[in-house]
C-alpha cells in the first residue's frame, strides 16, 4: 500500500452508508430472528452465529490490515481468525440447511448475515482510515458550510 492509500479519508457518504447498511442488516436479521416461529435455543444459535461472525470478520480484518501496515501479527492469530470467519458461515449454512423453513427464511436469513458481514468489515475499516487520517492532520477541520466566514 502507499502512503496516499493508508491515509485517504473515507468520504462521509461511504461512512453513513457502511453505519447504514450495518444497522440495517442486523435490525433485519434481529427483527427476523425475533418473529421466527423457532425455539428460544434455535433463536439463542442463530443469535450467537450472528455475533461471532460479526466478531470474526472485524478481526480478520484488523489483522490483515495491521500485517498490510506492518504491524506484527502472528501467522496463528491470521489462522484463528480466518477459521473463525469460516466456522461462522460454516455453522450458519448448516442450520439454515437443516432447519424447517420455507426457502425464502432461509434466504432471507443468509443475505442479511452476508450484508451485516461486509458493513461490519467496511464500518471497521472506516474507523480506522479516520483514526489514521486525524493522526497524520492533527488540527484540520472539515469546511462548515453554516458558518460564516470573515470574522
Amino acid at each position: 500500500m502507499t502512503d496516499s492509500n493508508q491515509l485517504g479519508r473515507p468520504t462521509a457518504a461511504f461512512v453513513g452508508a457502511s453505519w447504514f447498511i450495518l444497522v440495517l442488516g442486523t435490525a433485519v436479521y434481529m427483527i427476523g430472528l425475533s418473529n421466527a416461529d423457532m425455539e428460544l435455543n434455535e433463536q439463542g444459535y442463530y443469535l450467537t452465529v450472528f455475533l461471532f461472525g460479526l466478531f470474526a470478520a472485524v478481526s480478520l480484518q484488523k489483522a490483515v490490515r495491521d500485517r498490510a501496515e506492518n504491524i506484527p501479527v502472528t501467522g496463528l492469530y491470521i489462522g484463528i481468525a480466518w477459521f473463525s470467519l469460516l466456522a461462522s458461515l460454516t455453522l450458519l449454512a448448516v442450520g439454515l440447511w437443516n432447519a424447517g423453513m420455507l426457502l425464502s427464511e432461509k434466504g432471507f436469513y443468509g443475505v442479511s448475515f452476508a450484508m451485516s458481514l461486509f458493513a461490519v468489515i467496511a464500518v471497521q475499516k472506516n474507523v480506522r482510515d479516520l483514526a489514521a487520517w486525524n493522526a497524520a492532520h492533527p488540527g484540520y477541520q472539515q469546511r462548515d458550510s453554516s458558518k460564516v466566514s470573515g470574522d
